[in-house]
């Protein structure tokens, strides 16, 4: 596919995502969590990447990474994908594309929206039925946002400067976890 011209800045804030080809798998067991996860340790720094929130879920992923360097995101989105993809299609002796298309991506350029974006990634396995609580799928940094893994895929200042303790993040999530639940609640009574 020829080069579509995205234009990454430094010190900029990236929503990369994307979803699997026909909404079908993208993670087939653990280990390929893992193995990706494994990529993204890899190679995001010597590409200037710094990772924000992220949560692999089973057919899509997201990202909130910030662009450290003048080399585009695309290019580390393309290594750690691209590798991936070549250990999976092997692994499920499966052949051809794994993704819908290209991963699509925001720049996020306002903080309110940032800080709600973190809390979306986070609770996207919750809002899938996946697991009733973020901190109950590990294929995300909520646990280090959390204060309750030490992973090093995250950015502490990031976290810290905004979320000085971590109950308060788990708070803020938590918070807009009863709001949504109450306002479902509520709805559904009054239209049905």
């Amino acid at each position: 596919m020829p080069y579509r011209g995205d234009v990454f800045a430094a010190g900029h804030y990236y929503h990369i995502y994307n979803r699997g080809a026909g909404r079908g798998l993208l993670f087939f067991n653990p280990g390929n969590y893992e193995y990706c996860l494994r990529l993204v340790k890899k190679h995001h720094e010597s590409y200037g990447v710094a990772l924000i929130a992220y949560c692999l879920m089973p057919n899509h992923y997201h990202f909130l990474l910030r662009q450290e360097s003048d080399q585009p995101l695309s290019k580390f989105i393309n290594v750690l994908f691209n590798a991936y993809v070549q250990a999976v299609n092997k692994q499920q002796q499966r052949s051809g594309t794994l993704f819908e298309g290209r991963f699509r991506h925001v720049w996020v350029d306002r903080e309110e929206y940032l800080m709600h974006l973190c809390r979306y990634i986070h609770l996207n396995p919750v809002k899938a039925s996946l697991v009733s609580k973020p901190e109950d799928w590990p294929y995300s940094n909520y646990l280090e946002w959390i204060g309750q893994r030490a992973g090093t895929l995250k950015d502490k200042v990031f976290i810290r400067s905004r979320f000085p303790m971590s109950e308060s993040y788990h708070s803020f999530v938590a918070d807009w976890q009863s709001e949504e639940i109450s306002r479902d609640l509520i709805e559904k009574y009054v239209w049905d």
